[in-house]
């Protein structure tokens, strides 16, 4: 079995594409995910794009959300 320095080796000379592949397997080894969990975030995914889509939620552009955090975390 070759040794944990000799996978991660191996692991970096992959093409960036299947390094991402190996990266979320091996993430996903680590914290399995719960479908229910799933399924109640891409409900709440859905019903936030479609209250953009309808108009009922303005959009905040993230460099107005950064700023925003920036004053209220400076110090």
């Amino acid at each position: 079995m070759p040794s944990t320095a000799e996978i991660i080796h191996e692991a970096a000379s992959l093409p960036v594409e299947e390094r991402a592949v190996v990266v979320d397997s091996l993430l996903q080894s680590l914290n399995p995910s719960d479908p229910e969990m799933d399924r109640q975030w891409a409900l709440a995914a859905r019903q936030r794009l479609e209250g953009l889509r309808s108009g009922r939620v303005n959009p905040i552009p993230g460099t107005e959300v950064f700023a925003r955090l920036q004053r209220q975390f400076a110090p």
